[in-house]
This record gives structure tokens, C-alpha cells and sequence, in this order.
């Protein structure tokens, strides 16, 4: 009897945790629900719970002011906000194409609260329309996934990476890399390559590439590497195993060109006159408008037209190097006398004014103030791996080497 007694009460007790335990989890879960509905709605970090949200894309021709007056901002605010967004952004750069969002009140007189401009994928403008009013920079939380991708060249870089889905950005980031040790016009079939990289996610979609952290690039059977390393906050470049930088003082070229139509010569006969005389340039074909860059790092010392050269830049290097380029369609606004340009700045786009044939890009190059053909110069190269940093870089170098080839 006692044991049935026994067995009684211990049922009854689990019968009670049991139904407690039951309880318990409805109260969370309800609490939960609960939680779930009060969870407030965030866009560009401001609660949208209590107004209305629009989003559009610029229209051609619209200004952001229109886009204002439409969502009930008069003449007056507009001025205002404009006054106040001149240390923080240019009003005029808003550009056809663009995402925008308006933060409206949700009462009858529907005015717009907030206006934010996407400058790109990541960044953005705040417009606070209210009272006083504000405006500041904002940036999207970003996502990066590492990635590894290789292979071996049928035809060219280009449809190799294509066929692979990857970035056209990368294959122009990995051609950019190497621009000073490899002529990517005389790749070969069976070239290979591997790439180590990051890959960007906003909210889950993919904005693009990253930075590209390590490459091997196989041409004529000789392995190329390059590790990208930070030598300080403020700077970081390509590197081979050796810790030697891939960048030259010079690019090998001007342009993104088809092809070399003419080279450096002392004696060819000139396409528009039919008379022979030195040609003491080379010729880029390349179509009307494609960028033209400056080969390193200078000062201008001419932009202006010739009857003969057509617009063209001047760049004074050092007091070695000069560079010239001639033709363009038309020079980069901005590009002026004493103004100081960066290794590959854009500072014109191919054209064929003044006395050419077609559109290509004639770059001249002097030395010492006598010109001579570029591709015969042994240039200088960039700066190494600090000596102090030395240790560092081949440790990670080490690293994404082991990355790289797994």
C-alpha cells in the first residue's frame, strides 16, 4: 500500500512540474511574440515605424530639389537645406539613375522628414528636414566574404574569368596589378592564374569586389606573385615573395588601348602629310573618349591646344622624366597648369585633334630633356618593404600564400 502510495505522489509532483514547465514555455513564448511585434523598423538608422517611406531613382534632368518641392518642402527650406549641406555634400552632384528614399509624416499634411541620397552601394546622405535641419554622412554596414577562384587561359584573361562568373572588376583589378611586369596584349593559351579576394554583401545582395589580398599569375611558365601589405593606416600596395613593390615609377602604358598603331621611330612617313620625318612618340589606338592617365606621379606644366598636337597634357615627373599626351578629344576638367596628378589620375580622354588620323592617344616621353622610346628605358622602380616592416610582411605573406595555393 505504501509503495502504490509512494508512486502516487510521485506522479502527482511530475504531473505538477510538468504542467509548470508547460506554463512557463507559453510565457515565453508569449513574451517572445510580444517582442516580435514592438520590434521597431530602421532605415539608414532612423526609426520608420511612425512615418511613410518612399524610395525612388533620379529622374533625367531632376534635381533634388524638385524631389523636395514634390514632397511638400517649400522654396525657403530648400535653401536652407542646400546653405546647409555645402561643407558636407554638393547638392548639384546628384546624379540621373540614383536611389533616393523620402521619410515622410504619416499625417495629412504628408512632409517629408528625411531625404537620403545614395551616393553608391555604400554610402549615402542624410537631409534632416526637420526643424532646425541637419545633414551628415552615413555608410551601410558591409558584409566581406573571402573567395579563391583559378584557372588556366584559353584565349584571354578577359572570357577566362567571364566563363568562370567572375567580376569583370577583379580582371581589371588583376591586369592593373601587373600592368608593370606583364603585357596582358601577349598572354598565352594555357597562362594560368589564382586569385585570393573579397567579395562585399550589403543586407545579403552583392555590391561587388573588395580588395584583391593575393594573385599568381603564370605567364611563359614563370610564376608572378603579388601580396597585397599595409604599411601604415594610410598605405598599402602590391608586393612580390621578395617584399620588392609590383609597381614601377611608370606605367608601360596610357590607356586602355587595341593596339600600338605607330611606334617611337627617327624616320616614318606621317599618315596626314606623306612626308618622312622622326616620329618621336608612340601611338595607342583606342576609341573616342576611353580615359587617358598619367603614367606617374607629377605636375602639369602644360593643357592647352595646338594647331598640330591637338588638346594635350604635359606632366613634369622629376627633374628626369617628362610625359606628354596628345590628341585628346578633350582635356579633364580640372586639368591645368601646376596642378599636381597621381600616378594613373585620369587627365584627358583619346581623341584625334589636331593633326591626326584617327582616334589614339600619342604619349611621348623625355629624358633629361631629350625625348627617347619608353619601352627601351630601364626604369626606376617603386619603394620595397620597409626594412622595420620586413618581418611583418613575409609572415603574412607567408600566409596568403598558404591561402593561395590550397
Amino acid at each position: 500500500m505504501k509503495k502504490w502510495f509512494g508512486i502516487l505522489v510521485m506522479g502527482t509532483a511530475l504531473l505538477f512540474m510538468l504542467t509548470n514547465i508547460n506554463k512557463n514555455k507559453k510565457a515565453v513564448e508569449k513574451l517572445e511574440a510580444i517582442a516580435e511585434i514592438v520590434e521597431p523598423s530602421y532605415e539608414y538608422n532612423i526609426c520608420v515605424d511612425s512615418f511613410n517611406v518612399i524610395k525612388g531613382f533620379v529622374k533625367r534632368g531632376q534635381t533634388m530639389g524638385e524631389i523636395l518641392y514634390l514632397n511638400h518642402i517649400d522654396h525657403f527650406e530648400i535653401n536652407k537645406i542646400v546653405k546647409k549641406s555645402k561643407e558636407i555634400f554638393d547638392v548639384r552632384r546628384v546624379n540621373t539613375g540614383k536611389k533616393y528614399t523620402v521619410i515622410c509624416a504619416s499625417d495629412s499634411t504628408k512632409k517629408a522628414q528625411y531625404f537620403i541620397y545614395e551616393i553608391d552601394a555604400t554610402n549615402y546622405v542624410v537631409f534632416d528636414l526637420r526643424g532646425e535641419m541637419d545633414v551628415y554622412n552615413g555608410k551601410k554596414p558591409v558584409t566581406v566574404k573571402l573567395k579563391t577562384a583559378s584557372g588556366i587561359i584559353k584565349s584571354s584573361l578577359w572570357l577566362t574569368m567571364e566563363e568562370q562568373k567572375l567580376s569583370p572588376k577583379l580582371t581589371a583589378e588583376l591586369s592593373t596589378i601587373y600592368a608593370w611586369t606583364i603585357d596582358f596584349f601577349k598572354v598565352q593559351k594555357n597562362d594560368g592564374f589564382r586569385v585570393y579576394y573579397e567579395d562585399k554583401y550589403i543586407d545579403g545582395e552583392y555590391i561587388g569586389i573588395g580588395r584583391l589580398l593575393a594573385a599568381e599569375f603564370t605567364h611563359k611558365g614563370q610564376d608572378f606573385y603579388s601580396f597585397y601589405y599595409k604599411e601604415s593606416e594610410n598605405f598599402g600596395d602590391y608586393y612580390d615573395e621578395q617584399g620588392k613593390t609590383l609597381r614601377k615609377a611608370f606605367l608601360m602604358a596610357p590607356v586602355d588601348y587595341k593596339r600600338i598603331s605607330s611606334r617611337y621611330s627617327k624616320r616614318r612617313k606621317h599618315p596626314v602629310t606623306g612626308r618622312w620625318k622622326g616620329h618621336f612618340g608612340t601611338d595607342y589606338a583606342a576609341e573616342k573618349g576611353t580615359p587617358i592617365w598619367s603614367t606617374a606621379n607629377g605636375t602639369i606644366i602644360a593643357a592647352t591646344y595646338t594647331k598640330n598636337n591637338g588638346n594635350y597634357v604635359k606632366v613634369r615627373h622629376n627633374g628626369t622624366y617628362t610625359t606628354q599626351y596628345l590628341h585628346m578629344s578633350k582635356i579633364k576638367p580640372g586639368i591645368r597648369k601646376g596642378v599636381f596628378v597621381k600616378q594613373r589620375d585620369i587627365i584627358g580622354y583619346v581623341g584625334s585633334t589636331g593633326l591626326a588620323t584617327g582616334p589614339h592617344v600619342c604619349y611621348r616621353f623625355w629624358k633629361n630633356g631629350k625625348q627617347v622610346d619608353p619601352f627601351k628605358q630601364k626604369l626606376p622602380p617603386g619603394d620595397p618593404i620597409k626594412k622595420e616592416n620586413r618581418e611583418a610582411y613575409m609572415l603574412a605573406k607567408d600566409s596568403l600564400m598558404q591561402i593561395l595555393m590550397n
